[in-house]
C-alpha cells in the first residue's frame, strides 16, 4: 500500500477506537459492560445488531461466495424476517419482564440451574469456535498486507482485538458499531459503482446483468426440495428461519445487542430494522461478488488469488508459472470479441467455456500446492475480494477498503468476546462459584474473561483451517449447535407443563444426533436447525408423556 494508503487506514481505525475508549471511560458495572446501561434507542439498537452480524466474513468471504456461486447464497437469510417478529413478540417481551443480563439466566427460573448451564456451556463452545472463524478474516488480511505469517498475524490480530474490547465492553461496542457501519456502507458503495466504470466504455448496466446471468450467477432462488442441497428456497424459508430465531433469540452476542434498548419497543423496532434491511444488504454485497466475477471476464483472472501462493509458486517454480501463464492469456474476453460473439448467438457457449478452462487451471494450480507446498493455504475463495482490492483501486482508496474490512472485524469480533464474557460471569462464575465473583470486582471478572476468550479464539484459529469458504463455516457451526439452545426456550416459552428433565434429556439426545448427522450424512447443514430443534420439543413431550421422568 501507498503512503496514503497506510495514513487514510490508520486515520479510519485509529480515529473510531479512540472515540471508542474516550466515550466508555467511566464505565466499570457489569450492567454497563454487559448491556451498556440499557441506554440505546431503536435506530442504534438495529445497527449494533446489524454491525455485529458484519463482520470481515461478510465482506471478504461473502463477496467470493458471490464471485464463485452468483447470488443462490441469499436463500440463506429468507427466514430472518420471519424470525425478528416471533421474537419481538415472545423473546424480548419474556426477557425485559424477568430483568436478565443474559438470555440464559431466565431457564433457571423457567426450569433449572442444569438446564440454563447446558444451554450457555453450548453456546461457549459454539460462539468460542465461531470467535476463532471470524479472527481468520482480518488475520488474511494483515498477513497478505505485511507478508506475515498467517499464525503469527492470527496472534497480532486477536491480542489487538482483546485490548480493544477489554477497554469499553458492551458500551464501547455498541457506540463505534454505529461509526463502524458507516464506514462499511460507503466503502461498499464506491467500490460498487469503481467496478462499474472500470469495465470497457461500451459496457453498460444491463450486459453485466446479461453476463452474469448467462454465467448462471443470477440464480437467486430454487425451488427444487432437495435436502443435499444447501441453498433452495425451502431450506432457506425453514432451517434459515430456525438458524435466525435460534441466533438472534438465543445468542447472547445478539441478546446484549437489542437488550441494551430504553424499553421493549426500541429494541422491536430495532429487530424489525435489521429484518427489514438484511436481505437487501446481503443482495448487494453478493451482487459486488457478481460484477467482479464480471469484471475478471475483461481482464485477466490471477491464477491464484492469494499472492503468498502466487509468490511461492513463481519464485520456486518459474517454469510451471510460465505455462500456466501461456494458457491463461487467453482466457478473457476484450471488447472485439465479446461483439462479436454476443451478435453470432455464441455468448453463453463461450462464457461456459471460460469458465470450464478457468476452474480446470486452477485446479491444477491447487493441487500443484498441495503437493509442493503443503504448507501453503490452497484455498483462495476468501482472498478473492481482497486481491482485487490490493490490486486494482486507486491510493487512498485501498486504505479505505482495507479499513472496512478490519472496522467489521473488530466490531463482530468484539461483540462476541463480550457476549462469551457476560455468560461466563453472569452464568457460570457468579451462578456457581459466588464466593470466588465476590472476592473481585464485577468489572475484574468481566474483563478477565475477555481475555480468557479471547485467548481461545486465537487457539482455535491457529489451528482451524479454511473450510470451503469462511461464510459457510461459520454458519455450519452455528447451525450445529444453534437448534438445540432454540428447542429448550421454545420448550420454555411455549409448553407451561414441560418440566427440567426431559428438557434436558430430550437437549442431550438432540445434540449428539446432530454431530452424527453432520460426520456420517450429506444432509445440507440448514436442515440441522430444524431437526434438532423439532427433536427437542418432540422428546421431551414424549419423556413427559411417558411418565418417565419424574
Amino acid at each position: 500500500m501507498s503512503l496514503l494508503d497506510w495514513v487514510v487506514m490508520l486515520s479510519v481505525l485509529g480515529g473510531i477506537v479512540i472515540y471508542g475508549a474516550w466515550k466508555t471511560k467511566q464505565e466499570n458495572s457489569l450492567s454497563q459492560f454487559i448491556l451498556g446501561d440499557q441506554s440505546n434507542t431503536w435506530w442504534k439498537v438495529g445497527f449494533a445488531v446489524m454491525a455485529t452480524q458484519a463482520s470481515a466474513i461478510t465482506f471478504i468471504s461473502t463477496t467470493g461466495q458471490g464471485f464463485t456461486d452468483g447470488l443462490r447464497f441469499v436463500q440463506f437469510y429468507f427466514g430472518l424476517p420471519l424470525a425478528m417478529i416471533v421474537i419481538c413478540i415472545t423473546f424480548i417481551p419474556r426477557f425485559y419482564k424477568m430483568g436478565v443480563y443474559t438470555a440464559y439466566e431466565y431457564l433457571e427460573h423457567r426450569f433449572d440451574l442444569r438446564t440454563r448451564l447446558l444451554a450457555a456451556l453450548i453456546f461457549l463452545i459454539q460462539r468460542g469456535m465461531a470467535a476463532g472463524i471470524t479472527l481468520y478474516a482480518p488475520s488474511i488480511i494483515l498477513s497478505t498486507l505485511f507478508d506475515w505469517n498467517l499464525q503469527w498475524t492470527h496472534i497480532i490480530s486477536g491480542t489487538a482485538v482483546i485490548l480493544y474490547t477489554v477497554s469499553g465492553g458492551a458500551n464501547a461496542v455498541t457506540k463505534t458499531q454505529l461509526q463502524q457501519l458507516l464506514v462499511i456502507f460507503i466503502g461498499m458503495v464506491f467500490i460498487f459503482v469503481y467496478m462499474l466504470f472500470n469495465l470497457p466504455p461500451s459496457i453498460h448496466f444491463s450486459d453485466i446483468l446479461e453476463l452474469s446471468s448467462k454465467s448462471g450467477k443470477m440464480e437467486a432462488v430454487d425451488f427444487s426440495l432437495n435436502f443435499e442441497t444447501r441453498y433452495n428456497f425451502w431450506a432457506g424459508i425453514t432451517g434459515g428461519f430456525f438458524l435466525a430465531l435460534a441466533y438472534f433469540g438465543t445468542d447472547q452476542s445478539q441478546v446484549q445487542r437489542y437488550l441494551s434498548g430504553k424499553n421493549i419497543s426500541e429494541s422491536r423496532m430495532g429487530l424489525l430494522l435489521n429484518g427489514i434491511l438484511k436481505i437487501p444488504m446481503q443482495v448487494m454485497i453478493l451482487f459486488c461478488g457478481v460484477t467482479l466475477f464480471v469484471v475478471y471476464l475483461f481482464i485477466q483472472q490471477p491464477l491464484h488469488f492469494n499472492d503468498k501462493a502466487s509468490k511461492t509458486l513463481m519464485n520456486v517454480h518459474p517454469e510451471k508459472w510460465s505455462e500456466w501463464n501461456e494458457r491463461n492469456d487467453s482466457l478473457f474476453l476484450d471488447w472485439t470479441r465479446f461483439q462479436e460473439i454476443k451478435q453470432n448467438g455464441t455468448l453463453e457457449n463461450q462464457l461456459t467455456q471460460i469458465q470450464h478452462d478457468r476452474k480446470q487451471l486452477q485446479s491444477e494450480v491447487k493441487e500443484y500446492l498441495k503437493i509442493h507446498h503443503p504448507e501453503t493455504e490452497v484455498n483462495d475463495k476468501d482472498y478473492i475480494f481482497l486481491h482485487y482490492i490490493l490490486h486494482h483501486l486507486p491510493k487512498g482508496f485501498i486504505g479505505l477498503m482495507i479499513a472496512v474490512i478490519l472496522c467489521a472485524a473488530m466490531s463482530s469480533i468484539s461483540a462476541e468476546l463480550n457476549a462469551l464474557a457476560a455468560t461466563s460471569t453472569v452464568d457460570i462464575v457468579k451462578r456457581l462459584f459466588p464466593k470466588w465473583f465476590k472476592n473481585y470486582s464485577e468489572s475484574f471478572w468481566s474483563r478477565s474473561l475477555t481475555i480468557a476468550w479471547g485467548m481461545i479464539a486465537i487457539g482455535f484459529a491457529l489451528y482451524a483451517q479454511l473450510f470451503e469458504n469462511l461464510i459457510q463455516f461459520i454458519n455450519i457451526i452455528g447451525s450445529l449447535f444453534y437448534g438445540t439452545v432454540l428447542g429448550i426456550f421454545l420448550c420454555a416459552f411455549y409448553s407451561k407443563n414441560l418440566t427440567s428433565k426431559p428438557v434436558f434429556l430430550s437437549s442431550l439426545i438432540a445434540q449428539i444426533t446432530i454431530l452424527i448427522l453432520f460426520f456420517f450424512t450429506e444432509i445440507g447443514f440448514l436442515w440441522y436447525n430444524v431437526i434438532s430443534c423439532s427433536m427437542v420439543v418432540l422428546i421431551a413431550w414424549l419423556i413427559q408423556k411417558m411418565k418417565f421422568t419424574s
